[in-house]
């Protein structure tokens, strides 16, 4: 360490909000040089290296192959499949001297698909599965959380070519299988749940989300099957249609003073209408506008929801996407002056040929109390499929606790997680915008599909961090730390000698260590910097040297024990083949 390009940092840094921004900067791992753009120390560099080691590893295990795209990407290939627009502004673009536009990488679904296109023709060719570690660029509106949320950020994307839909189920459930040994062997606490494409496009997708209170994803389990998903993929049970034969006819009611939901269903408890009424039977019609991506124009829209549900902006959104999504302001109320803010009900909406989604479970039947168009009045007994039909449903209503499960078993609980991996189906998305085709065994082009799938390198970094740190620093686990073991010499002469001795003792047993060999440095300072770097296996040799012990730290337990000098090298380098083996088998 008396030449290691390193200096820890005793306070946290100003704009630090979680556990693993605020360690990586004090320990020295990496440097913020912009927002959402940091530089990787050696250290940090190393502990980045140690995970994308194991990421080959696996993926070789699954016949993938590596390569290295550009990250400076021509606009031509994200026109051919109607990304450069979809994208919005959260792309870096940019012009070489010439004028010709570029982006920088976000993800290369086009790249691969056209290298793919140039180099195989023949069904003999498929599958086969091509993958790269890089840096990728997305321009975050917040970046924030250190390299969790960053604008740069490292990671693996690898990409499945098949025959056929059944070649593809095969190369997924590959990779299915191989990030869970990855992530196992990284020994991360995760979750696998159900998610949305997105701008990804496709069909089946699963996130792995990394368990952590920090995350920031809210993912749901059942508590009586297996089911979990993230909430923005969460699918409503409809209930069954009601007859709308024979039900009230609707009224409006002149509504003073009720602003809220729940003074209004105050105000109708309290009218002696012979019903008692909740949130549950009002519908909630919140405004938005939507605009395609490349358009100028806004368009604007109904959102209906019980009223005892809030609109999740985050679902929504994933909903509607590719769409750019905003709620209303008053400038939009003032140019469609139908629209009466607080009072706005169904017919308003689709009668002025706006379109209107509502909740899976505003179904045909459904009697609601809902805005009636008219400042100071509702409407009771408004049902669906008599006074109005919407234009079709939408998952936009939050997700909470102790709603039913989708699969019909059990109910919801939420947890928080951090994305670490992503995994699609694509299909035909991209190969249908190269016209990627093989001849098949007939004679006849048979067009390729495609699965896509992700890890973020960096972001399993501090993943590992938000799950494995205590209040004096990290704690890593060995697969993953800088060092299998950080030799401490805690004197200025023999101790520092020794240390080093050790060291290289070590080193050649194929044990990675990291010495503090530091003079004039207190034991103090040298033992703070030990536990803020995280090393698994503190040896120090320190006072007891004079009496040939030395000291074994254990850095997640704390336990300690004394060793012999004379047999402290087979006593660690054991204790770190051990744990490799156990790190290598961990499936």
């Amino acid at each position: 360490m008396s030449t290691l390009f390193l200096r820890t940092l005793r306070e946290d840094p100003a704009d630090a909000e979680v556990p693993s921004h605020k360690l990586m900067v004090r320990g020295g791992y990496v440097r913020r040089a912009a927002p959402g753009v940091y530089s990787w120390m050696p250290l940090g560099k190393i502990v980045l290296e140690n995970v994308a080691a194991v990421i080959r590893e696996e993926m070789g295990r699954i016949g993938g192959q590596e390569v290295l795209l550009p990250a400076l990407l021509p606009r031509e290939y994200y026109e051919t499949s109607g990304r450069w627009t979809e994208y919005g502004d959260s792309v870096f673009r940019l012009q070489d001297r010439k004028g010709a536009d570029y982006m920088l990488g976000p993800t290369h679904e086009e790249l691969f698909t056209s290298l793919v296109k140039g180099e195989y023709t023949s069904y003999k060719d498929f599958p086969v599965i091509l993958y790269q570690i890089q840096e990728k660029f997305r321009d975050e509106a917040r970046p924030r959380a250190g390299v969790l949320r960053g604008r740069e950020f490292h990671m693996k994307d690898a990409y499945s070519f098949d025959l056929d839909d059944d070649g593809l189920q095969r190369s997924y459930d590959l990779h299915r299988d191989a990030y869970m040994r990855i992530f196992d062997r990284l020994r991360l606490r995760y979750a696998v749940v159900s998610a949305t494409s997105g701008a990804m496009g496709g069909s089946a997708s699963e996130e792995f989300l990394a368990e952590a209170p920090t995350g920031e994803d809210t993912f749901v389990r059942s508590t009586g099957s297996g089911y979990a998903a993230n909430v923005e993929a969460v699918r409503t049970p409809a209930p069954p249609a009601l007859p709308v034969e024979g039900r009230p006819e609707a009224q409006v009611h002149h509504t003073p003073d009720t602003p809220t939901i729940e003074t209004l269903v105050d105000f109708f408890n309290a009218a002696g209408l012979g019903r008692t009424f909740t949130a549950a039977d009002t519908l909630k019609n919140v405004l938005v506008k939507t605009r395609p991506p490349g358009a100028d124009e806004w368009e604007v829209m109904g959102i209906g929801v019980p009223g005892d549900r809030e609109v999740d902006m985050k679902r929504l959104e994933a909903a509607l996407e590719p769409a750019e999504v905003a709620l209303l302001e008053e400038a939009d109320f003032a140019a469609n002056p139908f629209l009466v803010k607080g009072y706005v009900g169904p017919n308003a909406l689709i009668g002025n040929k706006l379109r209107y989604l509502v909740d899976p479970r505003v179904v045909e039947g459904t009697a609601w109390i809902t805005g009636a168009d008219k400042t100071d009045h509702h409407v009771m007994d408004l049902v669906c499929g008599r006074d109005f039909t919407p234009d079709g449903t939408v998952e936009a209503a939050e997700v909470r606790e102790g709603d039913p499960s989708p699969d019909g078993r059990g109910t919801l609980y939420t947890a928080r997680g951090l994305e670490i991996g992503h995994i699609f189906q694509l299909g035909r998305k991209y190969t249908d915008a190269f016209e990627l085709d093989a001849l098949g065994a007939d004679g006849k082009p048979r067009r390729i599909t495609m699965g896509s799938y992700g890890i973020g390198v960096s972001r399993v970094v501090a993943a590992v961090i938000e799950q494995s740190h205590d209040d004096k620093g990290i704690v890593w686990p060995r697969v993953v730390a800088p060092a299998d073991v950080h030799v401490v010499g805690t004197g200025k002469g023999e101790q520092i000698d020794v240390a080093l001795r050790i060291a290289g003792e070590l080193e050649a047993r194929g044990v990675r260590v990291l010495v503090d060999d530091r003079k004039g440095v207190s034991p103090g300072v040298k033992f703070t910097d030990s536990e803020l770097l995280g090393v698994p296996t503190c040896l120090i040799v320190g006072k007891g040297l004079d009496e040939g012990r030395l000291e074994l730290r254990d850095r997640r337990s704390g336990e300690r024990e004394e060793i012999g000098l004379d047999g402290a090298v087979d006593r660690v380098a054991e204790l770190v083949t051990a744990d490799a083996a156990a790190d290598a088998t961990a499936d």
